[in-house]
Parts: C-alpha cells; structure tokens; sequence
C-alpha cells in the first residue's frame, strides 16, 4: 500500500464492486495469494477503457487472466486482446479461465518471455498493460513504443513499488535493483517527447503514458 490504509479502505467499500466471474477471480486470487491488479486500479482502467474503447489491447504479464478479461469489458466489438506469460503453472489457470468466461476468440495467451515475444510482435495496439517482471520495464519500453499507436495509451503496474521508488529509506537492500530501475523508467517515461506521462498513487501505483 502506498496511500493511508483508511483511503484505501473506503474507496475500495465505496467503489462498485465486481460481480459474476470477475468477483469469482478476485476470490480465488485472495484465497491463493495470487498478485492481481488493486480493486481501485481495476475500477480506474474500466474508466479509461470506456473512454478509450480500444480494439487492440497488449498485455505483458498474464498472471490468471484477470486483467485480460476485464479489459474485455470494454473492448470495441470484434476486438482482440493479446497477453503474454512465461510460467506454465499460470497459463493453464489463465486458460483455464478465458475458456469458463467464453473468451477464446478475444483473448490470445501468448507464451514465453516476454521481450523475446515483444520483438516478434507487428500489430499495433490501442492500449498496452505493463504488469510483469517489475525490474525489466526500462527493456520492454522501446518495443512497447514501437508497437503502441500514436494516440494510444501505455499504462504501467506497481510503479511506486510500496513506496520505495519514491523514498530511498524504504528500499529493502534485495530489491535496490529493481527500484532504480524503476526510477530510471519513470524518468524516461516522463521526459521522452514521444509521450504525455502522469504518475498516480492509485494501488502500488500506476504510470498512464499517451503517445503523441
């Protein structure tokens, strides 16, 4: 958590909570410790979907396919959603899951590493999700630039990192690495002239980047 615990609290009882299988994921990711985007981060990327109503949507790190079937909530009709693993045990749960929603036809489970499945990539892409390997962003960012339109949105995970990418008397000594590398994609993402950047304290923190 990086805002006051009792802010948390009430938008997260405030906020309209998700029903039907949706809520059923949400369940079983807090019964088995399975990292899934914060409720308010959920709540905030519906709004921006909604508005954005993309067709094409990339998402770098699939986890159970939570994300990817909540970004099929507001995908413009015939479109299509790309997401991207490497561990096995995942992706049999993530299709496991795109299959119960239904969602074969939308939702394409790509596996493998991620930068290698990037460099191979051509679509362009609407909207894409960086919820992955934390400490690799700064390497996803110039395939994801390449692959991301030009009125498109990047939207980055768990960019606060608890908190410690933005005060050093936080950092834990094993995750020193990570944190700078963070800090250097958010000064790269926040200063490069190909992108509008704004940094928001929402859940672990979430980058949303307009490419010009």
């Amino acid at each position: 958590m990086i805002c006051y615990e009792y802010i948390n609290d009430y938008i997260r009882k405030t906020i309209k909570k998700n029903e039907g299988f949706l809520a059923e994921l949400e369940e079983f990711a807090k019964e088995n410790h399975v990292p899934i985007v914060h409720p308010e981060v959920a709540s905030l990327l519906r709004v921006i979907g909604l508005t954005l109503r993309p067709s094409r949507v990339l998402e770098v790190g699939t986890a159970i396919g939570y994300s990817a079937i909540l970004f099929s909530t507001f995908l413009e009709p015939g479109g299509r959603i790309d997401t991207i693993d490497r561990y096995e045990l995942m992706l049999e749960k993530a299709r496991a899951n795109v299959k119960k929603a239904g969602l074969q036809d939308v939702i394409n489970i790509i596996e493998g590493d991620a930068l290698e499945v990037l460099k191979c990539l051509e679509h362009k892409y609407d909207m894409i999700f960086l919820d992955a390997a934390k400490g690799q962003y700064p390497e996803f960012l110039p395939e994801c630039l390449r692959l991301l339109r030009s009125g498109g949105l990047l939207i980055s995970d768990n960019i606060l990192y608890k908190g410690m990418v933005a005060k050093d008397e936080l950092v834990v000594r094993r995750k020193k690495t990570i944190v700078k590398r963070l800090r250097n994609y958010l000064e790269t993402i926040c200063n490069t002239d190909e992108l509008e950047t704004s940094i928001l304290p929402v859940g672990d923190g979430l980058a949303i980047s307009f490419k010009k």
